[in-house]
């Protein structure tokens, strides 16, 4: 009798642990995301340029090509599946994401324990949320000691800031930290490689305006170059990577020698990108394009940035809407201005709505739009003759009146450019 019990009280215990575990195992099937598939997680490991001289604002003769976050510090130029978690588990990306108003940072200014305190002050008591720093400036330096091979054998690298210190405040203040990435234009590596460069269609490597060389964007072994450094600045905790200078060189075409390639140019930068976003699934990709774009048609500039294209496999592009820019006589969605950079609200806002026009005509672009503001005075515009100034100093009121035109055209992030790092603080709103 007592055996028979015992049998019964076993199997009445069995039956109550296979009823709790098969509840258990639903609900965290249920937590895995949708059909409890898990993603995949990747490997792990804007031309700016000092005041008036980048894409980022550039010195340039009116009307003339400047340089972007392109052309960054050096001038007043900046998934293929769902992300995973530290655990596998598939994260709800859109949710995640911030509406970002950011300012752009050096490596310098990112290494000054001064500054990086005051800039986190900032972030603390004002609308930003979110900085741009350097990982690799169009100084051809990656800004930091890096420990990728190919960046350590060719001495690639300069120690402006400590990257895990960086993150490590800016994230403990909640703050967003969008790591940009210089790639083609880079005069370190590109004499390194000669044989990864552009080369002049009369012999030797070919050089831009300021005796520049560039990498050439035709070649894969860059693409995996720039790749290497982005993949270890994710693991490093950057929680984005901006690809800048992602083009071609826009002075001097005719003396490039491309005649190994018969691709559009375009084609071979929305592959590089495609490619990118490939490789790096862990956090969204971005590129900086210039904001002539936005109004051409196709790629009319010729540098490989289509608008219509750049943007259908990466997370977002961020046109470099400078007034200071745009040629005098500029027509911007059938607006014409004689001097752009007195007029900023206007530039950015039919910028961008032309853009947002174009954009609804394309299927499944997958790029949302956060465009580069100018935070910088253009003060090399003007007649090198007469002393005539095609500028006007930019302040708070210009800058406001930019972040207004973004939000009066549909938009709702926006990253300030200014190379020097010397922001006009009255212009933003305090929390």
């Amino acid at each position: 009798m007592k055996l028979g019990k015992l049998a019964r009280l076993v199997s009445v215990l069995l039956i109550l642990v296979i009823l709790l575990t098969g509840c258990t195992g639903q609900k965290m099937n249920e937590n895995t995301g949708d059909n409890g598939n898990t993603a995949e997680s990747g490997d792990t490991a804007g031309d700016g340029t000092s005041a008036g001289e980048t894409e980022n604002g550039g010195a340039s003769e009116p009307g003339s090509e400047t340089s972007d976050p392109e052309d960054g510090a050096n001038v007043n130029d900046p998934d293929q599946g769902e992300a995973g978690d530290a655990e596998g588990q598939p994260v709800n990306e859109e949710k995640e994401r911030i509406k970002v108003k950011a300012l752009y940072l050096t490596g310098w200014t990112a290494g000054s324990s001064q500054k990086l305190e005051y800039y986190i002050e900032l972030a603390n008591t004002t609308e930003i949320n979110a900085y741009v720093v350097d990982i690799k400036d169009d100084d051809g330096y990656v800004g930091y000691e890096s420990q990728v091979p190919v960046v350590r054998e060719n001495n690639t690298w300069k120690k402006k800031y400590n990257p895990e210190k960086v993150l490590k405040e800016f994230h403990d203040n909640g703050i967003y930290v969008i790591g940009r990435l210089v790639v083609f234009k880079d005069p370190v590596y590109s004499v390194k490689r000669p044989d990864l460069a552009i080369k002049h269609v009369n012999g030797g490597l070919w050089k831009d305006k300021d005796g520049i060389t560039w990498l050439n964007p035709y070649n894969r072994e860059t693409w995996d170059y720039a790749i290497s450094i982005a993949k270890e600045a994710v693991a490093l905790g950057f929680d984005e990577i901006q690809f800048d200078y992602v083009r071609f060189p826009g002075g001097g075409k005719t003396t490039m020698d491309f005649s190994a390639y018969d691709k559009p140019k375009y084609e071979a930068i929305n592959e590089f990108l495609a490619y990118a976003k490939q490789q790096i699934t862990e956090v969204p990709i971005s590129a900086d394009v210039f904001g002539i774009i936005l109004e051409s048609p196709k790629d009319t500039e010729n540098i490989g940035q289509y608008l219509e294209l750049v943007g259908k496999d990466i997370d977002y592009i961020s046109p470099m809407v400078y007034p200071s820019h745009y040629a005098l006589g500029q027509i911007v969605n059938n607006v014409k201005f004689d001097v752009p950079d007195l007029m900023p609200y206007e530039v950015v806002y039919h910028s961008l709505v032309k853009c947002r026009n174009r954009l609804s005509q394309v299927e499944d672009y997958k790029a949302k739009v956060r465009p580069y503001l100018q935070d910088f005075t253009a003060s090399w515009l003007k007649d090198r003759k007469t002393g005539k100034k095609y500028y006007q100093e930019y302040g708070p009121e210009q800058v406001r009146q930019q972040i207004q035109a973004v939000y009066d055209a549909g938009y709702e992030e926006w990253i300030l450019w200014d190379a020097r790092n010397t922001y006009s603080e009255e212009a933003l709103l305090k929390e």
